[in-house]
């Protein structure tokens, strides 16, 4: 219950990344965007708004990574919602460029500080031996999103709504449901380990008590005993010097550039889906209704990663799913009849799922928890350029060699994901958080 009550704000963050894709058409009928620019930098089209938006999420990950070290996990996942829906909100309201851009900026500042805080938080909550289900469960919740993001789009962006663009509804609904959703959790506890870390090991015990309390009522028996106790946490502020130690300094290096890579290969499919099926020769409406398909799969690849999550070692479940990110993207380039561009639009789908789901397990447990936040931003803001530039990079390609030339770009940088972590990536099903970071 308590990592559903998370992901339901998680919910509306995924919900306005993915939207991008859904309402790009619709942005560049109603004149405010264009769909590619004369420049690589053009800032007046899709992948400014696109890169907007990740510039924003760099900013909240790599510069303000360290608030939910220093204030707490819940205090500062509910101020981040709230940050994400009034910038929402207003930039739902924009007529330019520069408006839009503008508040999509500030928008993705929210976005960046609330993911790497859920993430963290689920980390810190579950027992080792369940922390890929959790977190596989919480992307399901969240990427439920997808299709009510894509749903909403063909029905609203091609109409208009009370005399706005259907587009800028399709926005205003993620912003109101955030706001709903930050009332809901404030249900959640803070984070015990958080609490012991700074003193507070009393409340932190009583948090606990609580939820065995709940658990044994539910299972109408006795819990298992507990696992020998670590020593307490040194109540001190960590310093950040201490992340260019050993073993952290290799995990830092070898997980931001796999969050650089694996961000392109990731964006560049979710956000373009609607405009690369246009591409492949499927008309503006047909194309939203096939990425509705398409973004079922969703959801339901975190679902189904809930059955495998902590069975399959995480780094090669990382590595396998961005070696089917490139077999399968490659056959949808070459692809022109609807039904396989469906089929394999869905295996892209559910494999850039799986993939998420390992990651963003993964890196949560390769850091100590005083410095769990700050060190998840770090490595996340590489994701946020890599982001940034998909827009870019993917227009660029799409441009002047087409759909095909776009996987193969993507297939490039999979593969350096696929190497690095592969070679070099720590093994940690199963182990404690203390084990893996003495």
């Amino acid at each position: 219950m308590l990592v559903f009550l998370i992901s339901l704000g998680g919910f509306f963050e995924i919900y306005d990344l993915i939207f991008t894709g859904y309402i790009a058409p619709g942005m560049v009928k109603s004149g405010v965007l264009q769909t590619t620019t004369q420049g690589f930098f053009g800032f007046n089209g899709i992948a400014g708004f696109i890169a907007a938006t990740f510039a924003g999420l760099f900013i909240g990950t790599f510069c303000f990574g360290w608030l939910p070290d220093r204030y707490g996990r819940r205090v500062v996942f509910t101020f981040a919602l709230l940050w994400y829906s009034i910038g929402s909100f207003i930039m739902a309201f924009q007529t330019t460029p520069e408006g839009l851009m503008l508040w999509r900026f500030i928008t993705g500042i929210g976005v960046g500080v609330e993911i790497i805080t859920i993430d963290t938080y689920i980390t810190e909550l579950v027992p080792q031996q369940m922390r890929g289900r959790a977190m596989a469960f919480n992307q399901t919740v969240m990427f439920a999103a997808a299709p009510a993001a894509a749903i909403l789009s063909y029905w609203l962006v091609p109409t208009t709504v009370f005399g706005l663009d259907g587009w800028r509804a399709v926005v205003l609904a993620g912003s109101v449901g955030a706001v709903i959703v930050w009332f809901v959790r404030r249900a959640v506890p803070e984070s015990p380990r958080w609490l012991a870390m700074h003193g507070q090991v009393e409340k932190g015990e009583r948090i606990v008590s609580k939820i065995e309390a709940i658990v044994e009522r539910q299972s109408g028996g006795p819990l298992p005993p507990v696992l020998p106790v670590a020593e307490p946490p040194v109540q001190r502020r960590a310093s950040l010097a201490e992340l260019w130690r050993t073993p952290y300094r290799s995990r830092l290096v070898i997980l931001a550039i796999f969050n650089f890579c694996q961000a392109i290969g990731y964006y560049g499919f979710a956000n373009w889906v609607p405009t690369l099926l246009i591409g492949q020769g499927i008309t503006v409406t047909k194309s939203l209704l096939y990425s509705f398909i398409i973004a079922f799969a969703m959801p339901v690849g975190p679902m189904l990663a809930m059955l495998y999550a902590d069975k399959i070692q995480r780094k090669y479940l990382i590595v396998g799913s961005a070696l089917a990110v490139i077999v399968f993207g490659l056959a949808f380039g070459q692809m022109k009849e609807v039904g396989l561009l469906i089929i394999f639009g869905v295996l892209i789908s559910l494999s850039v799922q799986a993939l998420s789901v390992g990651c963003h397990a993964y890196q949560s447990e390769l850091f100590p928890t005083g410095l769990r936040g700050r060190a998840s931003g770090i490595v996340y803001s590489a994701s946020r350029l890599g982001a940034m530039m998909s827009g870019f990079i993917i227009a660029s390609l799409l441009k002047h060699f087409g759909v095909a030339g776009v996987f193969a770009g993507i297939t490039a940088f999979m593969l350096v994901v696929a190497v690095l972590i592969g070679v070099f990536g720590p093994k940690t099903n199963g182990r404690r958080l203390e084990e893996l970071n003495p």
